[in-house]
């Protein structure tokens, strides 16, 4: 076995370690808002429960790792005492990985995540509507161990309402399979309560354009799930008409080995999840064009060629 103290090692190495040790974590996805009323949403993988009576619930907005700023959700807690605390589900995880990215104080990432805010009950901060468990708290304590980069702050809080679906239980108990949960792993990785690990590509150093910045009729299309559009807002940048026009040129004219086209080959590609011939033969087919050209993006989404679905969910939209 390696062996190592603490002392010894950089910040960073601490904390690959514990993220890689400490695991699966449960997430917290902590709403808050500002005094001037600005929503504020963001998940937290240092995060579990303490307590039945009173019921007690406790997480951590630490210190930035960069600069040992402290981050919204920590001011905005030692500002209004009360957060909301949501559950979260595989549904939804690429809308919150986007919420994680590094917005500004007046962004709003339920704008930025596509997420629903909905009104609480007992406290200010909304809640989300796609989480099926959502406790709404008031801040106990809020308990800190240092002012350097990645310092702990402990924030303490007792629930004061509880908000859950009630297609997630089967014989009065919450149903794993049902609720769906994932959880925090190293790096990149999640793991999937009813499914094992996966991959979700963090926003962490980007400027993510957001859901808000996708255009309306991707949004608005029925090709593409919750996720999708997590994957599309996560990006930086959206191709511009020039280089969609010169990438549909070139899938046009090019030969692809051993292609076939035709409606029946579109559908065998799909069964493949070959997304680059899907496009041409969804090109060279008029029959279900649109749809099978929104297939073929969604396809590279699932196989994470995100340039090619943005060019080929945009291309769609002139249909």
């Amino acid at each position: 076995m390696f062996h190592y103290e603490p002392k010894e090692l950089s910040v960073p190495e601490v904390h690959k370690l514990l993220l890689g040790g400490v695991a699966p974590r449960p997430i917290a996805l902590a709403s808050t808002v500002s005094k001037d009323g600005i929503n504020n949403l963001s998940p937290f993988s240092f995060f579990n429960a303490f307590g039945a009576n009173p019921p007690v619930v406790a997480f951590s907005p630490s210190r930035r790792g960069t600069n040992a700023s402290l981050k919204d959700t920590y001011n905005n807690l030692m500002e209004i005492n009360e957060c909301v605390i949501q559950a979260v589900t595989h549904s939804m995880i690429e809308q919150v990985s986007l919420a994680s990215a590094e917005y500004p104080p007046d962004v709003d990432e339920f704008v930025k995540s596509g997420l629903t805010p909905i009104d609480s009950d007992l406290v200010r901060p909304k809640r989300v509507k796609e989480s099926p468990f959502q406790m709404e708290c008031k801040l106990l304590e809020m308990k800190s161990f240092g002012q350097g980069n990645a310092s702990a702050n402990l924030a303490i809080c007792e629930v004061l309402m509880f908000h859950v679906s009630e297609d997630i239980f089967t014989d009065e108990v919450i149903d794993p399979s049902k609720i769906d949960l994932v959880a925090r792993m190293s790096a990149n990785y999640y793991a999937r309560a009813s499914a094992g690990v996966f991959i979700v590509e963090k926003p962490i150093g980007k400027k993510c354009i957001g859901y808000d910045q996708i255009p309306l009729h991707i949004r608005q299309s029925e090709a593409y799930s919750a996720n999708d559009l997590g994957k599309f807002g996560n990006s930086e940048s959206i191709p511009s008409d020039e280089e969609i026009g010169s990438f549909i040129k070139n899938i046009k004219e090019n030969k692809l080995n051993q292609f076939k086209h035709g409606y029946g080959a579109f559908l065998r590609y799909q069964r493949l999840g070959d997304h680059r011939k899907m496009l041409k033969a969804a090109l060279m087919n008029k029959e279900n064009q649109k749809n099978n050209i929104e297939l073929a993006a969604k396809c590279a989404l699932k196989n994470n060629d995100i340039d090619f679905a943005w060019r080929v969910a945009i291309f769609a939209g002139n249909y």
